[in-house]
């Protein structure tokens, strides 16, 4: 796998984000380029100048554990940043083969029933599955209504990146939409270094680089991350203001998906608006049936 530019294009773009004092280095007077210099990286990974600038030019391959590990400690890695640049140096040199997720699109994938039926047991929190492109393969009736916004525009093809850069509802949906644009990205990139090899990946990033200059600054930046927890902010056109939490799953049985399940902090106005928002799903569903026969 020849993914030198991506190697090249990462390294040079941590080093940037350094700057000498950070790293503990001299700054001098006289710096043409941004944060550190090759030659500081390479005295602070204890190697030498020209080996660093091979590494730097995109040449993986081979290259040991050990010294991957001293480029991450001089570059100040975060654990999110280190896997990223382990999954760049496998798929270098060929050795994730057997360790990367098997290649999947939404069409040849379904939920097995049980995943199904246990999604659709979680009836406080919006609950789904996703994969690495950030497609909603699966959902229960609080996320369907909760992503309803989604699933209204066929040309988001049920996916969240496609939503957040292309489809002007997100602006509402997301109140910190800068934020969710730069997670959106992160997980993507993220996808990208560990499964070099998917086409619909290359595919969704090459259509949102070229309709939005939003995804491509940031898909320059080549910022990655883990995305287990945390807290968001969303505005429901049906509810209104949600703040929920969320936990990410990694799930056992289909390597590369991930169940997310959204909860509200008991007794808050958020789950309020959840439980309306169910209230709300069971009438949109129960139109659902009324509308088709009216079409018939």
């Amino acid at each position: 796998m020849d993914n030198r530019e991506e190697v090249r294009e990462f390294l040079t773009s941590r080093r940037a984000k350094i700057t000498p004092e950070q790293a503990g280095v001299p700054s001098g007077s006289r710096r043409r380029v941004p944060g550190l210099r090759r030659s500081e990286v390479a005295a602070l990974a204890d190697m030498s100048v020209e080996y660093y600038a091979k590494l730097e030019r995109g040449t993986l391959a081979g290259v040991s554990p050990a010294v991957l590990e001293a480029v991450a400690r001089a570059l100040r890695l975060d654990d999110a940043e280190r896997a990223h640049l382990l999954h760049l140096a496998q798929a270098a040199d060929g050795s994730d083969a057997l360790t990367r997720p098997r290649s999947r699109t939404t069409r040849q994938w379904a939920p097995h029933r049980s995943l199904q039926w246990t999604l659709d047991a979680i009836t406080a929190g919006p609950a789904f599955v996703r994969n690495g492109r950030m497609d909603l393969l699966a959902a229960n009736q609080l996320a369907r209504a909760f992503y309803s916004d989604v699933y209204a525009c066929p040309s988001n093809q049920a996916n969240l990146a496609r939503f957040n850069f292309l489809d002007p509802a997100s602006r509402r949906f997301y109140p910190d939409w800068e934020q969710a644009a730069d997670v959106a990205v992160a997980i993507l990139r993220t996808e990208a270094g560990r499964n070099p090899h998917d086409k619909d990946l290359h595919d969704l990033v090459g259509e949102l680089s070229t309709r939005s200059d939003e995804f491509r600054t940031r898909w320059g930046a080549h910022n990655v991350r883990h995305h287990g927890t945390g807290t968001k902010r969303f505005r429901h056109q049906a509810v209104g203001e949600l703040t929920l939490a969320y936990e990410g799953l990694e799930m056992a049985a289909e390597p590369g998906l991930t169940l997310t399940i959204y909860a509200a902090e008991p007794g808050s106005p958020s789950e309020e608006g959840l439980i309306l928002l169910a209230s709300w799903a069971a009438t949109q569903e129960l139109r659902a049936p009324t509308q088709q026969r009216t079409a018939d």
